[in-house]
């Protein structure tokens, strides 16, 4: 029997809903859906410089778990650049995080699902603050 997936941790839902090429007048594959997950992995690793275990404490999953989420978004977007094809952002196994922390030792803001008050996920510091989400 399968082991049930755990839920990924994303920081903010994106505020849009996939790409489309353009410059051709039709498209030459099937568009590809990219996971929130997925989503979250590229934004983490490629556009916050996070590092692969860096990014997989944000996201509350392994490092080797959060190294597959990775490498199947970056698959799929090189399949989506290749093949003209639209590129769709949905579903997936993830939850948006609630609660938000600023920490005063790294002064990074960071979200948890958790509802006791969790350590910093970069510093490991336990002094930290409550904040609204942005």
């Amino acid at each position: 029997m399968a082991r049930i997936k755990k839920s990924r941790v994303i920081q903010r839902a994106p505020s849009f809903s996939g790409f489309r090429p353009f410059g051709i007048q039709t498209s030459s594959g099937e568009e590809v859906v990219l996971h929130l997950e997925e989503y979250e992995s590229i934004k983490l690793c490629d556009y916050d410089h996070l590092t692969h275990e860096q990014a997989a404490k944000a996201m509350n999953v392994s490092r080797p778990t959060f190294t597959r989420v990775y490498q199947s978004a970056r698959n799929k977007i090189a399949r989506a650049f290749a093949e003209a094809s639209a590129i769709l952002l949905e579903g997936g196994h993830s939850i948006v995080g609630i609660n938000w922390y600023s920490c005063s030792g790294c002064e990074i803001s960071f979200s948890s699902v958790r509802d006791d008050q969790p350590a910093c996920p970069f510093c490991l510091s336990v002094t930290l603050s409550n904040v609204e989400q942005q």
